[in-house]
């Protein structure tokens, strides 16, 4: 008898043992949980969108003529060349320019990646400046997609054969310009359930441009059958 009440004794020591440990368990997980959800609320969290508005007119502000570009193209870079061959020469001169933090460089068809210094440090402060405003606006963040950049006299007779619009006496030779798509943007993280529509966009990479404009840092064309912004450094 005294042997079976130790076994029962044992047995509910043992069950009290592991209500414990589950008690126990439970506790941990339940603070775990809370400091989670302290820390999510800690967490800064993206206001709401604020409204984007462009103000202006894209055809009238941004109307910087052909003249314009190829002054300050000529001022501040490389002289033109006529085939790639050529252009491994000059490029010396030049910054290579990759997709990075601040823009994405499309695969390009009829222009090499490379500009003068000055035309590199501009496109990339039009890429920051776009995502900094984005911000400002509570916006998801987006990179500006280049889609042209320095051209030789092959490659702007190869694309006159496709746009009869396209000029052969271009900036785009000189180094010193690139064009930016008004259509397309890249989404800087594809989960972020926030979608800005490429209207949108457009209007604030165009007060990006107004202010560097302004500034005289760059001449810039609003491309309409293109769907690009055509833009000049300026020295």
């Amino acid at each position: 008898m005294e042997e079976r009440r130790k076994k029962m004794e044992e047995r509910r020591e043992k069950v009290e043992d592991r209500r414990k440990k589950r008690n126990s368990y439970l506790l941990s997980s339940l603070f775990f949980l809370l400091f989670v959800i302290s820390l999510s609320d800690c967490a800064e969290k993206r206001g709401e969108l604020k409204r984007i508005w462009y103000k202006g007119s894209y055809n009238r502000d941004f109307n910087d003529l052909n003249p314009k570009h190829l002054e300050a193209a000529a001022r501040l870079g490389i002289e033109p060349v006529a085939s790639r061959e050529a252009a491994k020469r000059a490029t010396k001169k030049m910054v290579e320019i990759a997709t990075n933090d601040a823009y994405e460089v499309e695969e390009l068809t009829h222009s090499i990646p490379f500009l003068v210094t000055e035309a590199a440090d501009l496109l990339y402060e039009i890429g920051q400046n776009f995502q900094d405003s984005l911000a400002s606006h509570n916006a998801s963040l987006y990179k500006v997609k280049v889609t042209s950049v320095t051209r030789t006299a092959d490659d702007i007779g190869k694309l006159q054969k496709r746009n009869i619009n396209s000029s052969s006496n271009s900036a785009h030779l000189y180094g010193t310009t690139f064009d930016i798509s008004w259509v397309r943007f890249t989404k800087i993280k594809p989960k972020d359930p926030l979608d800005i529509p490429a209207e949108d966009l457009k209007m604030i990479l165009a007060m990006v441009l107004r202010d560097l404009q302004k500034a005289n840092r760059c001449y810039v064309k609003h491309e309409r059958k293109q769907g690009c912004f055509h833009i000049t450094a300026r020295p």
